[in-house]
């Protein structure tokens, strides 16, 4: 069954192939699913000092030349058979726009380019992907680079580090999806697990303690068994299976790079306080891991 009947493509504003068009050209040519992009415009900090009538002019002049635009790209996708639309849209709040776009279609998959933003600036500003990442319900293809417009490689990252129905149903749920994506690019699909020394154990401890060679393998083989019943369950080979040693951002960075993975696919959780800051796993992956991410909210 194919997962993918409305795809939601947000475009870049510089008008041009950027590789998340590519690969929603690709998705949609593959899947036969509705293709509706949009481009979005605002009025940038250094107009808004102009009267009205000049902002008036400068919003109608963008919404013209960005329409023109995708009605040009219409046509070329139109020719090779996928049914596509297009809009060019003015808000001055860009995610509550996608959010909505996203309900308003019951869009299966909403796709982006990602958009590096400086620390500092992230300090300041919450960057909009990190903001549609905790806000959006819709699966979130972020894409940094399309070397394949369909994927050749797809790695699932999950947490076995626990025995927790709740994470069980997250890990599900991710592999579900990243499989229901490596069918539709006929991809290689791998599982990834990265994990380190228990913190609630270290946590207690009185002092300092080394994590030993017995604690690495009793963590090592739990979650190993663990993958294995995973792997077993959704036909994933055992050589695609991979446990590795280190912190999850890294891990995950290092085994995309390394790899060539094409896409990583994780979940994403909305964090308050100090994490809400510095970022989840996700978020703070979009600036480490050299591949495009498929997020999948729990």
């Amino acid at each position: 069954m194919n997962p993918y009947k409305r795809l939601l493509l947000i475009c870049d504003p510089a008008m041009h192939l950027s590789p998340a068009m590519t690969r929603a050209q690709a998705l949609a040519g593959s899947s036969s699913a509705v293709l509706h992009m949009v481009a979005l415009g605002s009025l940038p900090p250094s107009l808004r000092i102009l009267d009205e009538t000049l902002q008036d002019r400068a919003r109608l002049d963008w919404l013209e030349k960005h329409q023109t635009w995708l009605d040009d790209q219409c046509q070329l996708l139109s020719a090779r058979g996928i049914d596509v639309s297009a809009q060019a849209l003015w808000s001055d709040e860009p995610m509550k726009e996608v959010l909505r776009l996203a309900e308003d279609m019951k869009a299966d998959l909403l796709i982006k380019d990602r958009e590096y933003e400086p620390a500092l600036r992230r300090a300041l500003i919450t960057p909009l992907d990190w903001q549609v990442l905790r806000e959006c319900a819709v699966p979130l293809h972020l894409v940094s680079v399309a070397e394949h417009a369909l994927p050749r490689k797809v790695v699932a990252a999950i947490d076995l580090s626990q025995s927790d129905p709740q994470i069980d149903a997250v890990n599900e749920r991710i592999i579900e999806a990243a499989q229901n994506f490596a069918v539709q690019c006929d991809a290689d699909l791998h599982l990834l697990q990265a994990y380190e020394a228990p913190s609630s154990f270290l946590a207690y401890a009185a002092g300092p303690v080394a994590w030993t060679k017995e604690m690495q393998e009793e963590a090592s083989g739990r979650a190993q068994t663990r993958m294995a019943r995973l792997g077993e369950r959704f036909g994933v080979p055992q050589h695609y299976q991979h446990l590795l040693k280190g912190p999850a951002t890294k891990v995950i960075a290092q085994f995309a790079a390394e790899q060539h993975m094409d896409v990583v696919v994780m979940g994403t959780l909305y964090h308050s306080g100090l994490t809400k800051v510095l970022g989840s796993t996700t978020e703070q992956a979009l600036y480490q891991v050299p591949s495009s991410i498929l997020a999948i909210r729990p």
